[in-house]
């Protein structure tokens, strides 16, 4: 017994020491990955700056080692922040060490007005002299769009380049909720409020698909217009190529002049490398968006400026709460907000604002607080890809409103949407539910009823009544007649192209310029830029990625198409009540 509770006593002692040494090994590996997170990056001369958008695009994009570890499958999952991609791109047009660009776009994940930002900045790049090469084996559309930029544009052998017009595809969940028993009660305002149609009929109501074969017309001759001023072809004959499906094989868009060259890999770098002067025995020098991220801007003066501009980047579905780096916590970002107006260093603010919307009161609370930055300094909203309904109510109060053609804005309208499950816990479940109550309204929303005709009355006065907030807080904010706002309102979308039209939005431009009119506006030169809210802690990160995401475990691996549906249907019936949104998530492709 004595030799038991000996072996016993070293086996656990043992396992002890082990899990204390593998403890300080992973915080001496975690040591490393954040120092060489920090680490400066020089630049050797004749270099290329790789860009390789193999990644998804987000407005601003963690610096810690841990964002988007995958702890389960112990991979890291990176993203790219809009942010260090047009910064790198600047730095690169005026590093003498870079010769050109190596463009890569495998499937870019990103929305078509973040494209359109790179596209610009690629575009202003190459007006500085030097060159920029994209090459892929599959061009999808919207990988076209930006690669079209290109001084040269090769694609492999074989491969696909695929140009046929956009489309929008909306699904409906009426049948299946009528085969559930479950059945929708909506309240809304504005005829093109169509955020509700897929939970109440089988296919787009005509005003729906008025608005929507509008604003992707629109984005689409914006796309048109701008691959037809670098590749030299007329948008009447880039139109007919898609028209006609006429780009079906790498040859044909070689012929067509969509490209100017089939190429293998060892092709390209041989080109590159005609390019930088490099010996074709030597190796290319290459520099990827991580690491150039890290090589030092010069300055002038090594010491930064005292006078700031704050950008405040809020992106994601707006909800109330503290919310996170993806999703908008009225909490969260109104605090960025009251930070940046309450720094006296501070003399102009760039609001990022790259969301759909979402609930009427969390858009009110930060609306207040873009009102009271802006009447102390100047505040400039940038648009990203879509900065509709909740979007343009946080927005309005601004200085200047800045946003891309491409830009999917507007939806100036409400809805509010309960469940009646009655009918499919009585006829389906055999479920009978009985209450008692102390006053009539006690089980107002109530999933276990209809509404009564009473009880709907006083829910659509409530839409009606933040309606007529959401219009007049945009009449106040853009200097119109809230009956203009009303005629332009009524939950219809629209593309920025159109939106700067209406007198919604002020300029075109993506954060770069937004970020040139706000110190404009304060009449500032020399300033050095902050970002808001402040992103936490690597080791904060890091204890945060170790919660896992039950619901992607059991629905993600392999399923994200399914997610999105899964993710709209979930959103609209978590979030009941009254909603300023888009009508459905857009992605162009």
């Amino acid at each position: 017994m004595k030799s038991f509770f000996k072996f016993l006593l070293a086996s656990v002692l043992g396992v002890l020491i082990g899990f204390t040494l593998i403890f300080f090994i992973a915080f001496g590996i975690i040591g490393l990955m954040i120092a060489s997170a920090d680490r400066v990056v020089d630049v050797e001369p004749n270099t290329v700056f790789h860009m390789k958008l193999d990644k998804p695009i987000v407005d601003r994009a963690s610096r810690s080692p841990f964002e988007g570890f995958d702890f389960y499958s112990m991979r890291p999952s990176k993203q790219l922040g809009l942010n260090d991609i047009l910064s790198n791109i600047e730095k690169a047009k005026n590093d003498d060490n870079i010769d050109g660009i190596f463009l890569e776009i495998l499937m870019p994940q990103a929305g078509i007005s973040t494209l359109g930002e790179i596209r610009a900045a690629l575009a202003e790049f190459r007006e500085s002299g030097k060159f920029i090469v994209a090459s892929s084996d599959t061009y999808t559309q919207t990988a076209y769009y930006l690669a079209s930029v290109a001084d040269e544009v090769y694609l492999t052998p074989t491969g696909l380049l695929q140009w046929t017009g956009l489309r929008s595809e909306v699904m409906f969940f009426k049948g299946a909720l009528d085969k559930l028993g479950l059945e929708p009660e909506v309240l809304r305002h504005g005829e093109y409020k169509s955020a509700v149609e897929p939970f109440i009929q089988e296919e787009m109501s005509k005003e729906s698909r008025e608005q929507v074969m509008t604003y992707i017309g629109s984005i689409w001759q914006v796309m048109l217009e701008e691959v037809s001023g670098s590749r030299n072809m007329s948008t009447e004959r880039l139109d007919q190529i898609a028209e006609g499906l006429l780009v079906r094989s790498d040859e044909l868009a070689l012929e067509l002049g969509l490209v100017d060259e089939l190429v293998y890999r060892d092709d390209v770098i041989r080109i590159l490398k005609e390019h930088t002067g490099v010996d074709e025995e030597d190796d290319l020098k290459v520099i990827d968006i991580v690491r150039y991220t890290r090589v030092p801007e010069e300055r002038a003066s090594r010491r930064p400026p005292r006078e700031k501009l704050a950008v405040v980047y809020a992106q994601g579905s707006i909800n109330v709460g503290e919310g996170g780096a993806q999703a908008i916590g009225s909490d969260r970002i109104s605090r960025a907000l009251r930070e940046a107006r309450r720094d006296t260093m501070v003399k102009a603010i760039v609001f990022r604002v790259n969301s759909p919307g979402g609930s009427a009161l969390a858009s009110e609370v930060i609306w207040r607080e873009v009102e009271l930055a802006s009447k102390e300094k100047p505040v400039v909203v940038s648009m990203g890809d879509v900065a509709a309904s909740g979007g343009y109510y946080v927005a309005a109060p601004a200085t200047k409103i800045v946003a891309n053609p491409q830009t999917i804005t507007g939806s100036i309208g409400v809805f509010g949407i309960m469940l009646d499950a009655s009918e499919f816990l009585n006829d389906k479940l055999g479920i009978t539910v009985d209450v008692v109550k102390t006053n009539e309204f006690a089980d107002i929303g109530s999933i276990y009823r209809p509404l009564t005709q009473a009880e709907r009355e006083i829910l659509q006065k409530g839409v009606e009544d933040i309606y007529e907030t959401f219009t007049k807080r945009v009449a106040d904010g853009r200097e119109m007649e809230v009956s203009r706002v009303d005629e332009i309102g009524q939950g219809r979308v629209w593309s920025g192209a159109d939106a700067m039209d209406l007198g919604l939005v002020d300029e075109f431009g993506g954060l770069t310029r937004a970020i040139e009119i706000a110190a404009e506006e304060a009449g500032i030169d020399v300033y050095r830029l902050v970002s808001l809210p402040r992103i936490p802690d690597p080791f904060e990160e890091l204890m945060r990625a170790f919660s896992f995401d039950v619901r992607k475990r059991l629905f993600g691996r392999g399923l994200e198409e399914t997610n999105r549906h899964y993710d709209a249907i979930r959103f609209i019936l978590e979030n009941q009540g009254t909603q300023a949104r888009m009508p459905f998530n857009i992605q162009v492709y």
